[in-house]
């Protein structure tokens, strides 16, 4: 099966709400957002759900400008990972509109086996090919499975949107979770998550509307939208 190109920007303009149709349910807004960066940004060292590496000084300033930006896009409710570097995001967003972080164990990030901690140039290099050509096949030994981890975090999703109708929440939590949970809800092949989601910036908005019908896929009205520094 063909991978899908990958998709960026934005499907629907800024705004502070959704409009809905009079008598219509409030659909609220799930915002979904990468942690900052941290010390391993550069490297591309993986930190999974075992490892929880510090957020760097631009992380520290990517937290304020996200608590910005949450003001403005109206955040009712703020979402992390129970992770430190996700926690540490998401507190001043949660500050900044009155509340405190609600942490979700869902949305912790995949573990990654024997590729905890270190790069793939560490790494066994036909581990690596493997896993590059199909890593919900080929993941790394001591690996959560890809399909558990999608699934999980899919489920913790759709709790959050379940729990807090019509209000517009700010989801914290990681690179590769989020994307395994965007193709689980969207509809889209497991294996091709690296290629369809190449990347998930750190503290980019990407916005999903859930469908009232938890079986049917939801929609994706936002990709990286960069929060203003």
């Amino acid at each position: 099966m063909k991978a899908a190109a990958p998709v960026t920007g934005c499907a629907v303009p800024r705004r502070a709400g959704v409009a809905v149709t009079a008598g219509a349910p409030p659909r609220g807004r799930l915002l979904l957002v990468r942690h900052a960066q941290t010390v391993w940004h550069r490297e591309n060292r993986y930190a999974g759900a075992r490892t929880d590496p510090a957020l760097t000084e631009a992380g520290e300033r990517q937290t304020a400008a996200l608590a910005v930006a949450g003001v403005g896009e109206g955040v009712e409710v703020v979402v992390s990972s129970p992770l430190g570097r996700a926690v540490r995001t998401a507190t001043p967003a949660a500050e900044a509109v009155g509340t405190s972080v609600e942490r979700e164990p869902g949305l912790r990030e995949a573990d990654f086996g024997t590729l905890e901690g270190r790069t793939r140039q560490e790494a066994d290099p036909e581990l690596v090919a493997r896993f590059v050509a199909d890593p919900v096949a080929h993941p790394f030994p001591g690996a959560e499975p890809p399909a558990e981890a999608a699934a999980r975090a899919a489920g913790a999703l759709r709790s959050v949107h379940a729990r807090h109708p019509g209000r517009t929440v700010l989801v914290v939590a990681h690179s590769t979770i989020l994307r395994l949970a965007l193709c689980e809800l969207i509809g889209l092949p497991l294996s091709h998550y690296r290629r369809i989601f190449p990347r998930v910036e750190n503290v980019a908005f990407t916005e999903i509307a859930l469908p009232a019908d938890p079986t049917g896929p939801a929609a994706l009205l936002c990709l990286n939208r960069t929060v203003p520094s």
